[in-house]
């Protein structure tokens, strides 16, 4: 018995298992739907849907396939299993609502990173959204329009914020140009610590 063999499969399987977590949020983050409405689509409850997100449960057949359904994507397409024998990575991206998101971490739990992508076009109105955790931005190029809570701010080229997910956010073009950024979340609160040597 090959032992070894075995163990390599395992570790593949987990690794694109671990991968769906960051996936289904960032599909449901384009989508600009809430915990509450994709409960309501797929019969799944939100606390599992929650699990699923942060790699907290092993994602199954089970809930995979009407969570595939409610997201109109296939099964292979949300799981995102590699080639067979391709050891690479292949970053899939999510496009939804002209944004594209990139899942850029697939380990379960702890910070996820996404990269999201706004190419340019009219300006969008606000639908800020709720949900658990804490997030820091950092706008890559271009300008993004940020309103969270009562605040109605524009990051440019270098900034960064970060904020508790709780408070009600949305971002988008700020002037109908590009916009590239990076997003990092952590469902437990984590907090990004941003350090620089003293000048």
């Amino acid at each position: 018995m090959d032992t070894g063999a075995e163990s390599g499969r395992e570790s593949g399987t987990d690794a694109v298992l671990a991968a769906v977590g960051p996936r289904l949020r960032a599909l449901r983050l384009a989508r600009d739907i809430t915990l509450s409405a994709v409960a309501d689509a797929t019969g799944i409850s939100m606390s599992t849907l929650s699990r699923l997100e942060s790699g907290h449960r092993r994602p199954n057949l089970e809930l995979l396939l009407p969570l595939a359904r409610a997201y109109h994507v296939p099964l292979d397409e949300l799981v995102g299993a590699p080639a067979t024998g391709d050891p690479r990575v292949h970053l899939r991206p999510i496009t939804a609502r002209g944004m594209t998101i990139i899942p850029l971490t697939r380990k379960p739990g702890g910070i996820q990173a996404y990269k999201h992508i706004l190419p340019a076009g009219p300006l969008d109105q606000p639908n800020p959204q709720v949900h658990e955790g804490y997030e820091w931005l950092y706008v890559l190029n271009g300008k993004l329009r940020m309103v969270l809570g009562s605040q109605d701010l524009v990051l440019g080229a270098g900034e960064a914020a970060e904020f508790d997910t709780r408070v009600p956010h949305w971002f988008g073009r700020a002037d109908g140009k590009p916009v590239e950024f990076l997003s990092l979340f952590g469902t437990q609160g984590e907090r990004m610590h941003v350090r620089s040597r003293p000048s």
